[in-house]
């Protein structure tokens, strides 16, 4: 019989009961795959803006991101990707699940809660099947090249390649401290 216990995740959203063999297992798989997705994006659109600067990091983001998602997704069998409540691709665009996360992780932050250590899990039904939810905040640190393509000035080249590439885009405006959005990561049971 396997043993169960009852985690509080202090985001203060639940508390349920979870395998306690593998629940931490599963987070820190989840953590590792974050930190491998933001590690493999954020080296080639810092590479793309040493290039060519902004304009450049946009095709990286645009092209590159979902592959990378793609690649770990493949590499593990979960579903990798990233989301905000200010998305620039539509289809990044977050579910009811996400959004509810993504909304608790700016309180969180308005509490003044550590950025960088901001993440969130639980076990869910999804579709009618058990799935482990994971979500890993990504804020935007001092001297973020991020803020290029997302701050509050951006470039006249690169604010019309965003309107040509992604003209519903609503991931401007974001400034150092701010949470971008989050890594995303569905695992099925």
């Amino acid at each position: 019989m396997k043993r169960i216990s009852c985690i509080l995740f202090t985001a203060g959203l639940i508390a349920m009961p979870v395998l306690a063999d593998n629940s931490a297992d599963r987070v820190d798989a989840s953590r590792n795959a974050a930190k491998e997705f933001q590690g493999l994006l954020g080296g080639e659109l810092k590479a793309a803006i040493a290039a060519g600067g902004p304009v450049n990091a946009i095709q990286v983001c645009h092209t590159r991101a979902g592959e990378i998602a793609a690649d770990i997704s493949k590499k593990h069998g979960w579903k990798v990707g990233r989301t905000s409540l200010k998305v620039r691709n539509t289809a990044n665009a977050p579910d009811a699940w996400e959004t509810k996360v993504l909304n608790e992780f700016e309180a969180r932050k308005a509490k003044g809660e550590d950025t960088t250590k901001i993440e969130y899990s639980e076990m869910v039904k999804q579709d009618g099947k058990n799935v482990f939810r994971y979500m890993k905040a990504i804020p935007i640190p001092e001297g973020a090249p991020c803020l290029a393509c997302h701050g509050e000035k951006i470039d006249p080249a690169a604010a019309a390649k965003l309107k040509e590439i992604y003209p519903q885009d609503k991931a401007t405006g974001y400034k150092q401290g701010d949470l971008r959005g989050a890594f995303t990561i569905t695992q099925p049971l």
